[in-house]
């Protein structure tokens, strides 16, 4: 087509923009009916989204229950924690205990006595062994290790799990093989002898007056079982590492056992967190009681349990919070109105809600003197509104009367948290009801894509048949403006 046809110079017609319009108005109320659709799925698949969010949290806070096990969780007390501290755990058992710490369990620690001008000074060759009853790791040395290269070496021994080697610098101990004091030598032969200061005290002994290094070695583990030796083998390198064996090191500290006294009984062990003397709890022994006697006291954790039982009843208002806000009418009835709740008259939200309260109403067993068999029976209860509720007296009357019982009304086989987990499971499990809603929204989705493309390509075709037709007319339109032209001069010319 010419670009005179095609602006509408022949007939002064703006061609472009009657195709455009044209072809517009024939496909835009099916392009609109689309994107409504599409705005309708996207908040249904969005809604689906928050409700599975917001079910999966609830579940979380269910599971807390399903066992059991919070309804066993113990807590402790010592009367001094300046002589033991006690922490309850998994199987512990209620009960009161009399406590006595008659030693503490304490890692050896020795020092050599011989005395080095630094860290640098020179070790001397061979292999220290050192070990225990039921342990042992080599470290060989040459004759250029240093004190410095012989205490990395013990550190980095791969097979080292017994002592940890360091190095002190301190002042010097004189020590001299002169006497400090001799027999006057003007007044020898009277009795009593009469002694006089040594003038030459201290005058063999180099390092007076100086710092000297000194190599500590202590044990990674209390207890009389980690007590370690040290043997020295200088493999013909004279002198120099049996300065480094036991018989020449000083101790600092001896390896001891603690040693308790529970209800008038003793117990010995290597480390001062002792967690097998009563099961499930640890006790740890932090001085020497000295005669006192420490009480001590494990009981169910009540606190823990009534701190539990709020957080469902605030996680079940959360949840039930959310369906509400999903569901309600907002004044539209096509699902699309701004008031409107995402999933507003979806069925599987209904028996979603209906199904989680009926698991919090309904009893657990049937009802038997004293036996607690429901949660309203413990002050958890449900008002007409949805609004989960909990009133505190009831449940501290449950805790007191038959803890037993509570624990039977959540983590039973019909227990309220068990039938609520296995519910929940069943909605958010994929190929459930609520994967199934989200799959089907995204191929409907993924169809309405499909449509728009093609009713997109259907206007184009539209567009360039009328913008053909419409050049054709302009053609003509021009063609018969020129002949009247023609026409209208000849005729003036007669």
């Amino acid at each position: 087509m010419s670009i005179v046809s095609s602006v509408g110079l022949g007939s002064g017609i703006d061609i472009q923009d009657i195709v455009s319009k044209l072809s517009k108005a024939e496909s835009q109320p099916a392009l609109n009916a689309i994107s409504r659709q599409k705005t309708i799925a996207d908040t249904r698949l969005s809604g689906l989204g928050t409700l599975k969010s917001a079910l999966s949290d609830f579940q979380a806070v269910v599971a807390k229950f399903k066992d059991g096990s919070l309804f066993k969780t113990h807590k402790s007390t010592s009367s001094d924690e300046t002589i033991l501290k006690v922490t309850a755990g998994t199987g512990s058992a209620a009960g009161s205990y009399a406590v006595k710490v008659t030693q503490l369990a304490a890692a050896q620690k020795s020092i050599t006595a011989a005395e080095f001008t630094d860290s640098a000074a020179l070790v001397g060759g061979g292999t220290l062994t050192i070990g225990t009853g039921s342990a042992s790791f080599e470290v060989t040395t040459a004759g250029t290790t240093t004190l410095e290269g012989l205490r990395d070496a013990i550190n980095g021994a791969s097979d080292n799990s017994l002592v940890t080697a360091s190095i002190i610098n301190v002042d010097h101990v004189t020590v001299s093989a002169l006497p400090v004091q001799i027999e006057d030598p003007d007044r020898l032969g009277e009795d009593p002898p009469v002694m006089i200061d040594n003038p030459d005290w201290g005058s063999d002994d180099p390092l007076h007056g100086t710092t000297v290094s000194r190599l500590v070695l202590t044990a990674k583990d209390t207890g009389v079982e980690n007590k370690f030796t040290v043997t020295a083998n200088e493999g013909g390198f004279g002198p120099g590492l049996s300065r480094f064996a036991s018989d020449s090191l000083q101790s600092q500290v001896d390896a001891a056992d603690a040693i308790i006294e529970i209800d008038g009984q003793t117990a010995t062990r290597s480390s001062n967190s002792i967690s097998d003397v009563l099961t499930g709890v640890t006790l740890n022994l932090q001085k020497v009681s000295a005669g006192t006697t420490v009480n001590v006291n494990v009981g169910v954790d009540n606190e823990a349990i009534k701190t539990a039982v709020n957080e469902f009843v605030t996680a079940y208002n959360k949840l039930s919070s959310t369906t509400q806000s999903l569901g309600k009418y907002g004044g539209s009835t096509d699902g699309s109105g701004s008031g409107n709740g995402a999933l507003i008259g979806n069925s599987t939200l209904r028996y979603i809600s209906s199904q989680l309260r009926q698991n919090a109403t309904d009893e657990v067993f049937p009802a038997t003197t004293n036996k607690i068999n429901s949660l309203a029976m413990i002050g958890v209860t449900i008002d007409k509104d949805g609004v989960m509720s909990l009133d505190s007296t009831k449940l501290d009357a449950a805790l007191a009367a038959d803890s037993q019982s509570l624990s039977n009304v959540f983590s039973s086989s019909q227990g309220v948290a068990v039938r609520m987990h296995n519910r929940l499971s069943g909605f958010l499990q994929s190929g459930g009801p609520l994967d199934t809603q989200r799959s089907s929204l995204k191929k409907q989705l993924s169809a309405l894509e499909s449509r728009k493309l093609d009713i997109q390509e259907r206007q184009n075709n539209v567009e360039a048949m009328l913008l053909k037709q419409f050049t054709a007319m302009d053609i003509s339109v021009g063609s018969f403006n020129s002949t009247g032209n023609f026409l209208s001069n000849w005729l003036k010319n007669l």
